[in-house]
């Protein structure tokens, strides 16, 4: 038997041992690239013309940039990324899935890691070894478990009453700070930079998982998500904002999430303009009726966004972001831009 678990276990660190590395925009300057993209066709000037609005949005004093995250980008080498466009002012809230926040950035926070591994492995295999597999990228199950523990220990320790995802994100940056084994986490420097960062879909991940342990330790005293104050919450920073202009990785309940603060303002009586600019990298398809939450140009047909700055470019995110996130830093308009601190104003 202890042969056989051996056998497993040295499988197992076969398996996982060559960790991802996130990429580091400031590392290399993909001006040229983005500028000779320019003067092609097809993907390449979708994503020359996405990078040009992006810098526009941030130069435009006036606007307020969300930040959309769907799919596993951050698990695939995008994390820090994500956490540069905070560092470096060029994002002011983020909406994301549970996923991208809690088990891909608040699971490398608590120290662990993203392996490369093959879409063509045994899923089989995978599954006796208690690997979990994201494409060509593994993960290890029992450090995710660990993670939704750790989320439901955190959850023990707050005032039993509702909180928004917003709200319950922020203390998991607070306990980053004494308890993280990686600094420098996309909730650790959104916290720091008191950039909100929403999860709609808080549930449908890890978290989902931690707070249910939670609820069932504690079936008098528990802490629960309240997502129709969350909408308010993500309205409130719309309504305060004079422009604003969306910078979308992926589609699905974030990308619908952020643009249906237009209608809400406008039904709670504010006068709001359409988001002003507009971006979304996404490789889904129009042909079934959605392209993942619509296309940018139908969603002006509900008040959503406004069709003279957007782009959709049809790549797959983690080939084209780097780019733009590149250019965008090495362009320096963040420099000018003042911090919009918009966890301040709850």
């Amino acid at each position: 038997m202890s042969d056989n678990k051996n056998h497993s276990n040295n499988r197992k660190s076969d398996l996982l041992s060559k960790e991802v590395e996130h990429i580091d925009i400031t590392s290399f300057d993909a001006r040229k690239i983005i500028s000779s993209m320019e003067k092609m066709s097809f993907v390449s000037r979708e994503t020359a013309n996405a990078a040009n609005i992006y810098n526009e949005m941030i130069k435009d004093k006036d606007c307020t940039i969300f930040l959309t995250l769907a799919g596993s980008t951050s698990a695939a080498g995008c994390m820090h990324i994500y956490r540069d466009l905070v560092k470096y002012n060029m994002v002011d809230a983020i909406v994301a899935t549970g996923a991208s926040i809690i088990d891909m950035d608040f699971f490398e926070a608590l120290g662990f890691k993203h392996y490369q591994g093959s879409q063509y492995q045994d899923d089989t295999e995978l599954r006796n070894n208690y690997v979990d597999r994201i494409y060509d990228t593994y993960i290890d199950e029992e450090e995710l478990q660990m993670c939704d523990k750790t989320i439901g220990e955190i959850a023990d320790q707050l005032e039993p009453k509702s909180y928004t995802s917003r709200e319950f994100i922020r203390e998991i940056g607070k306990y980053l700070k004494n308890n993280a084994k990686k600094k420098d986490s996309l909730i650790e420097v959104a916290y720091d930079n008191n950039v909100p960062i929403f999860c709609p879909a808080f549930t449908d991940s890890s978290a989902g998982f931690g707070l249910v342990m939670h609820q069932e330790r504690n079936p008098k005293n528990h802490i629960t998500i309240d997502s129709i104050r969350e909408f308010r919450e993500l309205t409130e920073i719309k309504i305060k904002s004079k422009g604003s202009g969306l910078f979308m990785i992926g589609g699905g309940v974030p990308k619908n999430f952020i643009q249906d603060t237009v209608i809400c303002a406008e039904l709670l009586g504010k006068d709001v303009d359409m988001h002003k600019y507009a971006i979304q990298i996404t490789v889904a398809d129009s042909r079934d009726g959605a392209c993942s939450s619509s296309t940018l140009k139908e969603a002006s047909s509900w008040g959503k966004v406004d069709i003279t700055k957007e782009q959709m470019v049809f790549a797959e995110a983690t080939s084209v972001l780097p780019l733009i996130a590149s250019d965008a830093y090495h362009k320096g308009e963040w420099k000018n831009r003042e911090r919009k601190n918009f966890s301040k104003i709850f």
